[in-house]
Protein backbone atom coordinates (compact mmCIF):
# COMPACT_ATOMS: atom_id res chain seq x y z
CA UNK A 1 0.00 0.00 0.00
CA UNK A 2 1.40 3.44 -0.71
CA UNK A 3 1.94 6.05 1.49
CA UNK A 4 -0.76 9.07 1.67
CA UNK A 5 0.74 12.93 1.86
CA UNK A 6 -1.67 16.09 2.71
CA UNK A 7 -0.93 19.29 1.88
CA UNK A 8 -3.02 21.46 4.43
CA UNK A 9 -6.14 22.37 4.09
CA UNK A 10 -8.64 24.66 5.60
CA UNK A 11 -12.11 25.06 4.67
CA UNK A 12 -12.52 29.09 4.76
CA UNK A 13 -15.87 29.25 3.83
CA UNK A 14 -16.10 30.43 0.58
CA UNK A 15 -13.53 28.04 -0.59
CA UNK A 16 -10.86 25.74 0.40
CA UNK A 17 -7.09 27.38 1.31
CA UNK A 18 -4.10 25.10 0.63
CA UNK A 19 -0.57 25.72 1.51
CA UNK A 20 0.50 27.25 -1.96
CA UNK A 21 3.23 24.92 -2.42
CA UNK A 22 5.36 22.06 -1.73
CA UNK A 23 7.90 24.00 -0.85
CA UNK A 24 6.23 26.52 1.65
CA UNK A 25 4.89 23.59 3.34
CA UNK A 26 8.21 22.01 3.92
CA UNK A 27 9.12 25.33 5.40
CA UNK A 28 6.33 25.50 7.65
CA UNK A 29 6.96 22.10 8.87
CA UNK A 30 10.66 22.53 9.76
CA UNK A 31 9.51 25.55 11.69
CA UNK A 32 7.37 23.51 13.41
CA UNK A 33 9.71 20.97 13.75
CA UNK A 34 12.64 23.16 15.25
CA UNK A 35 10.09 24.59 17.58
CA UNK A 36 8.75 20.80 18.51
CA UNK A 37 12.53 19.73 19.50
CA UNK A 38 13.14 22.68 21.48
CA UNK A 39 10.25 21.83 23.92
CA UNK A 40 11.57 17.99 24.00
CA UNK A 41 14.81 19.85 25.23
CA UNK A 42 13.31 21.95 27.85
CA UNK A 43 11.43 18.41 29.17
CA UNK A 44 14.60 16.73 29.30
CA UNK A 45 16.39 19.54 30.93
CA UNK A 46 15.08 18.93 34.46
CA UNK A 47 16.08 14.97 34.35
CA UNK A 48 19.33 14.89 36.55
CA UNK A 49 22.35 13.05 34.67
CA UNK A 50 24.56 11.45 36.99
CA UNK A 51 26.75 8.54 36.53
CA UNK A 52 28.70 6.36 39.29
CA UNK A 53 31.53 8.56 39.64
CA UNK A 54 28.97 11.51 40.57
CA UNK A 55 27.45 9.41 43.02
CA UNK A 56 30.69 8.55 44.61
CA UNK A 57 32.22 11.88 44.78
CA UNK A 58 28.90 12.63 46.61
CA UNK A 59 29.01 10.05 48.98
CA UNK A 60 32.65 10.69 49.79
CA UNK A 61 32.26 14.24 50.46
CA UNK A 62 29.27 13.81 52.54
CA UNK A 63 31.55 11.00 54.96
CA UNK A 64 34.43 13.03 54.97
CA UNK A 65 32.84 16.26 56.33
CA UNK A 66 30.51 13.69 58.89
CA UNK A 67 33.71 12.58 60.30
CA UNK A 68 34.68 16.09 60.49
CA UNK A 69 31.48 16.66 62.33
CA UNK A 70 31.76 13.63 65.02
CA UNK A 71 35.32 14.45 65.96
CA UNK A 72 35.67 18.02 65.56
CA UNK A 73 32.18 19.90 66.20
CA UNK A 74 31.43 17.26 68.68
CA UNK A 75 28.77 18.80 71.39
CA UNK A 76 29.23 22.83 72.81
CA UNK A 77 31.90 22.81 75.45
CA UNK A 78 33.96 19.98 73.86
CA UNK A 79 34.25 21.16 70.33
CA UNK A 80 38.15 22.05 68.49
CA UNK A 81 36.44 23.68 65.88
CA UNK A 82 33.55 25.66 68.59
CA UNK A 83 36.60 26.99 70.61
CA UNK A 84 37.86 28.53 67.30
CA UNK A 85 34.32 29.63 66.53
CA UNK A 86 33.94 31.63 70.05
CA UNK A 87 37.04 33.22 69.32
CA UNK A 88 35.72 34.31 66.15
CA UNK A 89 33.22 36.30 68.10
CA UNK A 90 35.14 37.55 70.63
CA UNK A 91 37.39 39.36 67.69
CA UNK A 92 33.91 40.34 66.07
CA UNK A 93 32.72 41.93 69.20
CA UNK A 94 35.59 43.76 69.77
CA UNK A 95 35.49 45.02 65.94
CA UNK A 96 31.86 46.37 66.88
CA UNK A 97 32.98 47.90 70.13
CA UNK A 98 35.57 50.04 68.12
CA UNK A 99 32.93 51.02 65.70
CA UNK A 100 30.96 52.68 68.55
CA UNK A 101 33.49 54.39 69.80
CA UNK A 102 35.24 51.63 72.36
CA UNK A 103 38.85 52.68 72.75
CA UNK A 104 40.80 50.20 74.98
CA UNK A 105 44.04 50.39 73.93
CA UNK A 106 45.14 47.55 70.70
CA UNK A 107 45.26 44.59 73.46
CA UNK A 108 41.86 45.22 75.13
CA UNK A 109 40.09 42.53 76.65
CA UNK A 110 36.49 40.97 75.72
CA UNK A 111 35.24 42.04 78.74
CA UNK A 112 35.90 45.28 78.52
CA UNK A 113 34.19 45.44 74.88
CA UNK A 114 31.21 43.59 76.45
CA UNK A 115 31.30 46.20 79.20
CA UNK A 116 31.35 49.18 77.08
CA UNK A 117 28.16 47.92 74.50
CA UNK A 118 26.31 47.51 77.75
CA UNK A 119 26.85 50.53 78.60
CA UNK A 120 26.32 51.97 75.35
CA UNK A 121 23.24 49.98 74.30
CA UNK A 122 21.34 49.90 77.32
CA UNK A 123 18.04 48.12 77.63
CA UNK A 124 15.11 47.61 80.69
CA UNK A 125 14.89 43.84 80.14
CA UNK A 126 18.14 42.57 81.28
CA UNK A 127 17.16 41.22 84.32
CA UNK A 128 19.74 38.37 85.33
CA UNK A 129 18.09 36.33 88.20
CA UNK A 130 20.71 37.41 90.68
CA UNK A 131 19.00 39.03 93.56
CA UNK A 132 16.36 41.01 91.34
CA UNK A 133 12.83 40.34 91.03
CA UNK A 134 13.93 38.16 87.87
CA UNK A 135 15.10 35.33 89.86
CA UNK A 136 12.44 35.39 92.64
CA UNK A 137 9.17 35.61 90.33
CA UNK A 138 10.87 34.06 87.21
CA UNK A 139 13.12 31.31 88.04
CA UNK A 140 16.12 33.74 86.54
CA UNK A 141 19.84 32.88 86.56
CA UNK A 142 22.84 33.68 85.12
CA UNK A 143 23.12 30.88 82.93
CA UNK A 144 19.23 30.82 81.34
CA UNK A 145 17.95 34.66 81.38
CA UNK A 146 19.26 34.74 77.71
CA UNK A 147 17.18 32.15 76.68
CA UNK A 148 13.91 33.07 78.56
CA UNK A 149 13.90 37.21 77.86
CA UNK A 150 12.28 36.95 75.00
CA UNK A 151 13.79 40.29 74.05
CA UNK A 152 17.32 38.69 73.63
CA UNK A 153 15.70 35.98 71.30
CA UNK A 154 17.90 36.61 67.50
CA UNK A 155 14.31 36.40 66.19
CA UNK A 156 11.57 39.21 64.41
CA UNK A 157 9.07 38.27 67.66
CA UNK A 158 12.18 38.95 69.62
CA UNK A 159 12.93 42.14 68.12
CA UNK A 160 9.07 43.37 68.62
CA UNK A 161 8.93 42.65 72.12
CA UNK A 162 12.77 44.45 72.57
CA UNK A 163 11.40 47.59 70.85
CA UNK A 164 7.98 46.92 73.03
CA UNK A 165 9.81 46.73 76.54
CA UNK A 166 11.72 49.92 75.66
CA UNK A 167 8.49 51.79 74.87
CA UNK A 168 6.96 50.72 78.03
CA UNK A 169 9.85 50.60 80.30
CA UNK A 170 8.78 46.16 80.80
CA UNK A 171 10.49 42.47 80.40
CA UNK A 172 8.53 40.09 78.94
CA UNK A 173 9.98 36.48 79.62
CA UNK A 174 8.91 32.58 78.52
CA UNK A 175 9.08 30.74 82.00
CA UNK A 176 7.00 27.38 82.75
CA UNK A 177 5.45 27.50 79.40
CA UNK A 178 3.71 30.83 80.45
CA UNK A 179 4.33 34.15 79.46
CA UNK A 180 5.04 36.63 82.26
CA UNK A 181 5.25 40.94 81.98
CA UNK A 182 7.60 42.48 84.47
CA UNK A 183 6.20 45.79 84.42
CA UNK A 184 8.10 48.96 85.52
CA UNK A 185 11.23 46.88 84.76
CA UNK A 186 13.57 50.49 85.07
CA UNK A 187 12.19 52.88 85.92
CA UNK A 188 15.75 54.74 85.14
CA UNK A 189 15.36 53.55 81.57
CA UNK A 190 14.20 56.26 78.54
CA UNK A 191 14.50 56.00 75.20
CA UNK A 192 16.24 58.58 72.70
CA UNK A 193 14.48 60.44 70.14
CA UNK A 194 12.68 62.98 69.92
CA UNK A 195 9.52 61.14 67.85
CA UNK A 196 8.30 58.16 67.60
CA UNK A 197 10.29 57.31 64.09
CA UNK A 198 13.53 58.47 66.09
CA UNK A 199 12.68 56.37 68.94
CA UNK A 200 11.86 53.20 67.10
CA UNK A 201 15.16 53.61 64.94
CA UNK A 202 16.82 54.08 68.09
CA UNK A 203 14.83 50.73 70.00
CA UNK A 204 16.22 48.52 67.02
CA UNK A 205 19.34 49.84 67.77
CA UNK A 206 19.96 49.12 70.83
CA UNK A 207 18.58 45.63 70.72
CA UNK A 208 21.36 45.04 67.73
CA UNK A 209 24.08 46.28 69.86
CA UNK A 210 22.85 44.34 72.70
CA UNK A 211 22.16 41.17 71.04
CA UNK A 212 26.45 41.73 69.89
CA UNK A 213 27.28 42.41 73.39
CA UNK A 214 25.76 39.36 75.02
CA UNK A 215 27.14 37.15 72.12
CA UNK A 216 30.13 36.00 73.39
CA UNK A 217 28.51 36.10 77.11
CA UNK A 218 28.27 38.79 79.50
CA UNK A 219 30.69 41.30 80.96
CA UNK A 220 30.68 39.02 84.49
CA UNK A 221 30.84 35.64 82.86
CA UNK A 222 33.69 33.32 84.04
CA UNK A 223 34.91 31.37 80.94
CA UNK A 224 33.00 30.68 77.69
CA UNK A 225 29.89 32.49 78.53
CA UNK A 226 26.08 31.93 78.26
CA UNK A 227 25.74 34.15 74.95
CA UNK A 228 22.63 34.18 72.52
CA UNK A 229 20.32 31.26 72.21
CA UNK A 230 19.99 29.70 68.58
CA UNK A 231 17.61 30.91 66.35
CA UNK A 232 16.70 27.71 65.49
CA UNK A 233 15.79 26.91 69.16
CA UNK A 234 14.30 30.44 70.54
CA UNK A 235 11.23 30.14 68.20
CA UNK A 236 9.81 27.31 70.68
CA UNK A 237 9.79 30.33 72.82
CA UNK A 238 7.66 32.47 69.86
CA UNK A 239 4.98 29.72 69.61
CA UNK A 240 4.45 29.69 72.87
CA UNK A 241 3.98 33.16 72.86
CA UNK A 242 1.61 33.28 69.91
CA UNK A 243 -0.59 30.65 71.65
CA UNK A 244 -0.52 32.72 74.79
CA UNK A 245 -1.69 36.09 73.33
CA UNK A 246 -4.28 33.65 71.37
CA UNK A 247 -5.43 32.26 74.49
CA UNK A 248 -4.86 29.22 73.19
CA UNK A 249 -3.13 26.15 75.60
CA UNK A 250 -0.10 25.17 74.40
CA UNK A 251 0.74 21.46 73.84
CA UNK A 252 2.59 18.32 75.63
CA UNK A 253 4.70 18.59 73.11
CA UNK A 254 5.39 21.98 72.85
CA UNK A 255 6.15 22.49 76.50
CA UNK A 256 8.78 19.27 75.58
CA UNK A 257 10.41 20.75 73.11
CA UNK A 258 10.33 24.37 74.86
CA UNK A 259 12.42 22.46 78.25
CA UNK A 260 14.32 20.92 75.84
CA UNK A 261 15.87 23.64 74.22
CA UNK A 262 16.51 25.04 77.55
CA UNK A 263 18.20 22.61 79.04
CA UNK A 264 20.46 22.35 76.02
CA UNK A 265 21.03 26.15 75.84
CA UNK A 266 22.30 25.97 79.95
CA UNK A 267 24.87 23.21 78.05
CA UNK A 268 26.06 25.83 75.96
CA UNK A 269 24.27 25.24 72.53
CA UNK A 270 24.07 28.92 71.61
CA UNK A 271 24.35 30.77 68.58
CA UNK A 272 28.22 30.31 68.93
CA UNK A 273 27.85 26.90 68.14
CA UNK A 274 24.99 26.50 65.93
CA UNK A 275 27.60 28.86 63.28
CA UNK A 276 30.20 25.82 64.25
CA UNK A 277 27.70 23.25 63.38
CA UNK A 278 27.39 25.47 59.67
CA UNK A 279 31.35 24.72 58.77
CA UNK A 280 31.34 21.08 58.24
CA UNK A 281 28.07 21.37 56.35
CA UNK A 282 29.37 23.95 53.82
CA UNK A 283 32.80 22.54 53.62
CA UNK A 284 30.17 19.72 52.13
CA UNK A 285 28.53 21.85 50.15
CA UNK A 286 31.26 23.46 48.09
CA UNK A 287 33.31 20.35 47.71
CA UNK A 288 30.28 18.48 46.32
CA UNK A 289 29.78 21.32 43.97
CA UNK A 290 33.60 21.46 43.13
CA UNK A 291 33.78 17.58 42.27
CA UNK A 292 30.97 18.53 40.02
CA UNK A 293 32.92 21.41 38.09
CA UNK A 294 36.65 20.03 37.76
CA UNK A 295 34.87 16.65 36.44
CA UNK A 296 32.82 18.73 33.91
CA UNK A 297 36.04 21.00 33.26
CA UNK A 298 38.10 18.08 32.68
CA UNK A 299 35.79 16.25 29.87
CA UNK A 300 35.20 19.56 28.20
CA UNK A 301 39.29 20.01 27.59
CA UNK A 302 39.11 16.21 26.77
CA UNK A 303 36.41 16.24 24.61
CA UNK A 304 36.99 19.58 22.86
CA UNK A 305 39.21 21.24 20.17
CA UNK A 306 41.45 24.11 21.14
CA UNK A 307 39.96 26.31 18.05
CA UNK A 308 36.35 25.42 19.32
CA UNK A 309 37.20 26.08 23.10
CA UNK A 310 34.83 29.50 24.33
CA UNK A 311 34.18 31.00 28.27
CA UNK A 312 30.37 30.33 26.93
CA UNK A 313 30.31 26.78 26.76
CA UNK A 314 32.97 26.26 29.54
CA UNK A 315 30.57 27.73 31.88
CA UNK A 316 27.59 26.15 30.92
CA UNK A 317 28.93 22.81 30.94
CA UNK A 318 30.73 23.67 34.24
CA UNK A 319 28.38 26.08 36.54
CA UNK A 320 27.61 23.96 39.46
CA UNK A 321 24.73 25.92 40.81
CA UNK A 322 21.56 25.96 38.87
CA UNK A 323 21.50 22.20 36.79
CA UNK A 324 19.74 18.86 38.01
CA UNK A 325 22.78 16.70 38.20
CA UNK A 326 24.62 18.51 40.54
CA UNK A 327 21.23 19.46 42.87
CA UNK A 328 20.98 15.13 42.61
CA UNK A 329 24.79 15.14 43.72
CA UNK A 330 24.03 17.59 46.89
CA UNK A 331 21.39 15.64 47.89
CA UNK A 332 23.53 12.14 47.96
CA UNK A 333 26.25 14.17 49.81
CA UNK A 334 23.81 15.71 52.40
CA UNK A 335 22.07 12.91 53.00
CA UNK A 336 24.95 10.93 53.43
CA UNK A 337 26.63 13.27 55.81
CA UNK A 338 23.26 13.49 57.95
CA UNK A 339 22.82 9.58 58.09
CA UNK A 340 26.62 9.40 59.48
CA UNK A 341 25.92 12.48 62.36
CA UNK A 342 22.79 10.61 63.34
CA UNK A 343 23.81 7.05 63.58
CA UNK A 344 26.87 8.82 65.88
CA UNK A 345 24.32 10.94 67.65
CA UNK A 346 22.01 7.96 68.62
CA UNK A 347 25.00 5.88 69.75
CA UNK A 348 26.31 8.21 71.74
CA UNK A 349 22.70 8.56 73.48
CA UNK A 350 22.62 5.12 74.35
CA UNK A 351 26.30 5.09 75.87
CA UNK A 352 25.25 8.98 77.72
CA UNK A 353 21.71 6.96 78.75
CA UNK A 354 23.51 3.86 80.21
CA UNK A 355 20.87 1.25 78.19
CA UNK A 356 18.54 3.77 78.07
CA UNK A 357 18.18 6.58 75.63
CA UNK A 358 19.64 9.77 76.51
CA UNK A 359 17.31 12.51 74.11
CA UNK A 360 19.57 15.31 75.82
CA UNK A 361 22.58 14.22 74.76
CA UNK A 362 21.25 13.24 71.33
CA UNK A 363 20.21 16.96 70.64
CA UNK A 364 22.96 18.29 71.91
CA UNK A 365 25.13 15.46 68.96
CA UNK A 366 22.80 16.13 65.79
CA UNK A 367 23.71 18.74 63.25
CA UNK A 368 20.72 20.66 63.48
CA UNK A 369 22.20 22.73 60.14
CA UNK A 370 22.83 19.43 58.14
CA UNK A 371 19.51 18.23 58.69
CA UNK A 372 18.09 21.23 57.15
CA UNK A 373 20.22 21.66 54.68
CA UNK A 374 19.35 18.00 53.58
CA UNK A 375 15.60 18.64 54.25
CA UNK A 376 15.64 21.52 51.43
CA UNK A 377 17.42 19.50 48.75
CA UNK A 378 14.77 16.62 49.52
CA UNK A 379 12.21 19.13 48.89
CA UNK A 380 13.87 20.10 45.72
CA UNK A 381 14.06 16.64 44.80
CA UNK A 382 10.51 15.95 45.53
CA UNK A 383 9.41 19.24 43.62
CA UNK A 384 11.24 17.91 40.55
CA UNK A 385 9.44 14.96 40.77
CA UNK A 386 6.90 16.52 40.75
CA UNK A 387 7.06 18.99 37.92
CA UNK A 388 8.22 15.46 35.67
CA UNK A 389 5.17 13.53 36.31
CA UNK A 390 3.32 16.54 34.65
CA UNK A 391 5.63 16.85 31.93
CA UNK A 392 5.32 12.99 30.90
CA UNK A 393 2.34 13.48 29.14
CA UNK A 394 3.59 16.76 27.62
CA UNK A 395 6.98 15.00 26.47
CA UNK A 396 5.13 11.69 25.29
CA UNK A 397 2.49 14.05 23.25
CA UNK A 398 5.37 16.48 21.84
CA UNK A 399 7.54 13.37 21.11
CA UNK A 400 4.30 11.86 18.59
CA UNK A 401 3.55 15.22 17.21
CA UNK A 402 7.21 15.51 16.42
CA UNK A 403 7.38 11.84 14.37
CA UNK A 404 4.20 13.23 12.86
CA UNK A 405 5.92 16.10 11.18
CA UNK A 406 8.85 14.05 10.60
CA UNK A 407 6.86 11.82 8.43
CA UNK A 408 5.11 14.65 7.03
CA UNK A 409 8.05 16.22 5.73
CA UNK A 410 8.97 12.89 4.18
CA UNK A 411 5.53 12.93 2.18
CA UNK A 412 6.19 16.33 1.11
CA UNK A 413 10.03 15.18 0.20
CA UNK A 414 8.39 12.03 -2.04
CA UNK A 415 5.52 14.31 -3.22
CA UNK A 416 8.14 17.17 -4.42
CA UNK A 417 9.79 13.98 -6.57
CA UNK A 418 6.80 12.85 -8.14
CA UNK A 419 5.70 16.27 -9.39
CA UNK A 420 6.51 19.26 -10.98
CA UNK A 421 6.01 22.32 -8.25
CA UNK A 422 4.38 24.27 -11.00
CA UNK A 423 1.63 21.62 -11.71
CA UNK A 424 0.67 21.33 -8.20
CA UNK A 425 0.08 24.86 -8.06
CA UNK A 426 -2.32 24.86 -11.04
CA UNK A 427 -4.26 22.11 -9.20
CA UNK A 428 -4.44 23.78 -6.23
CA UNK A 429 -6.20 26.86 -7.78
CA UNK A 430 -8.64 24.55 -9.53
CA UNK A 431 -9.10 22.38 -6.25
CA UNK A 432 -9.85 25.77 -4.48
CA UNK A 433 -12.91 26.21 -6.90
CA UNK A 434 -13.81 22.47 -6.82
CA UNK A 435 -17.50 22.69 -5.80
CA UNK A 436 -18.81 23.87 -9.26
CA UNK A 437 -16.22 22.81 -11.34
CA UNK A 438 -16.84 18.46 -12.10
CA UNK A 439 -13.68 18.52 -14.13
CA UNK A 440 -11.26 19.67 -10.92
CA UNK A 441 -12.66 16.89 -9.10
CA UNK A 442 -11.96 14.09 -11.86
CA UNK A 443 -8.16 15.77 -11.84
CA UNK A 444 -8.34 14.68 -7.65
CA UNK A 445 -9.27 11.37 -8.40
CA UNK A 446 -6.11 11.40 -10.96
CA UNK A 447 -4.25 12.77 -8.72
CA UNK A 448 -5.06 10.07 -6.06
CA UNK A 449 -4.06 7.42 -8.54
CA UNK A 450 -0.83 8.63 -9.31
CA UNK A 451 -0.45 8.35 -5.58
CA UNK A 452 -1.15 4.90 -5.27
CA UNK A 453 -4.24 5.50 -3.22
CA UNK A 454 -6.22 2.24 -3.13
CA UNK A 455 -9.36 2.06 -5.53
CA UNK A 456 -11.70 1.67 -3.15
CA UNK A 457 -10.22 4.82 -0.67
CA UNK A 458 -11.13 7.07 -3.91
CA UNK A 459 -14.21 8.89 -4.29
CA UNK A 460 -15.00 8.54 -8.37
CA UNK A 461 -17.50 11.18 -8.85
CA UNK A 462 -18.39 14.67 -7.58
CA UNK A 463 -21.74 13.52 -6.21
CA UNK A 464 -19.99 10.40 -4.20
CA UNK A 465 -17.94 13.26 -2.77
CA UNK A 466 -20.46 15.56 -1.69
CA UNK A 467 -22.53 12.29 0.40
CA UNK A 468 -19.11 11.83 1.82
CA UNK A 469 -19.11 15.63 3.07
CA UNK A 470 -22.50 15.43 4.22
CA UNK A 471 -22.91 12.35 5.58
CA UNK A 472 -19.40 13.17 8.18
CA UNK A 473 -21.04 16.32 8.93
CA UNK A 474 -24.18 15.55 9.99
Amino acid sequence: MGNAVLLNLVDTGTGFNFSSSIESGLTKSHFELDELNETTDSFNIIQPDCDRLDYGLAISSGALCGIIDIFLVGKPEKSPLGDITDKWFENRTKDFAKLSGWNDGKNGSTTSAIRFLETKFKIPYDQRGAGDAGQFIFGLNPTNHHFKSLAHNPTLLGLFFSILDQFTSQSHFVTENELIVLQRADDGFELRGADVISKLFSAFVNWFGHIISDISGSSTSKGRGMGIPSPLWSWTNDIITIKRKLNIKPSEFDKFVNDLSLKIFNQGYDIRFQATQTIPVMINELVTRLFYSVRRLVKYFADTEKKQRNFEELWKQCEPFSNPTVKRMLTVAHGTFCLIDIGDATVRGFIAGSGSFNILEFILRVNIVGVGRFTISLYGEVKREICNSKNEKLLFDSTREKELVEYYIEGLKMLSVAYDDKQLMLFIHGFSNSYTYRETFNASVELASKRHVPREKILQSKAEGDAYFRRNNK
